[in-house]
């Protein structure tokens, strides 16, 4: 068999051929993969609501609001039982982790007192900032039944009345500084809930 000869139209063509066959498999792995995807994170999404507000019978990851926050926005999710709200959970973050951002679903009641707080997202150091997380340690505790008003959410280490995680101030700083994001935003949009 003879050799063929390589020109650079014969480069061109093969690469193109290469690179339309990826981009092929490519898109069909995306749309094979996206609904499931989706439907993960909204189960994600529907458990962090469920371990910061009372019992609900609503789907409230599908009645939300958003509100702008820090060139961000933050996803207010109203739990009712039988039509009458029960509690607020907010979607809230703070860029300033040590790692870089944390995402928080923070419960309120109809009072403004904070439920619970749960960890959604970080990137936080193993065994020292992730123990903002429910299952690692009870450093939640704290903030449960809490107004914001009454309580200074930041570090006692910044006057505040929260006990930092140990060897994890800044964490525990971005964890306060997303928690008062939230009240900020139940604060906001009290009477659109209502």
């Amino acid at each position: 068999m003879a050799k063929k000869e390589s020109t650079f139209t014969s480069m061109v063509t093969t690469l193109s051929i290469v690179a339309l066959l990826a981009a092929g498999l490519l898109g069909g792995v995306y749309a094979v993969t996206k609904e499931p995807i989706r439907l993960a994170e909204l189960a994600a999404k529907n458990e962090a609501i469920k371990a910061v507000v009372p019992e609900f019978n609503n789907e409230p990851s599908q009645e939300f609001i958003k509100v702008a926050s820090a060139g961000d926005s933050l996803v207010l999710y109203s739990a009712t039982m039988n039509g009458s709200l029960v509690g607020t959970a907010i979607e809230t973050f703070s860029n300033n982790g040590f790692s870089g951002e944390i995402k928080l679903m923070v419960g309120f009641d109809n009072s403004g007192n904070i439920i619970d707080v749960a960890v959604v997202d970080h990137a936080e150091t193993p065994g020292l900032g992730d123990k903002m997380e429910q299952a690692k340690s009870d450093f939640h505790v704290q903030f449960q039944g809490k107004h914001p008003e009454d309580f200074q959410l930041s570090v006692t280490k910044d006057n505040g009345d929260v006990d930092a995680i140990t060897a994890s101030t800044i964490s525990s700083r971005a964890y306060c500084e997303a928690v008062q994001r939230a009240y900020d935003a139940w604060k906001e949009t009290r009477a659109e809930r209502n």
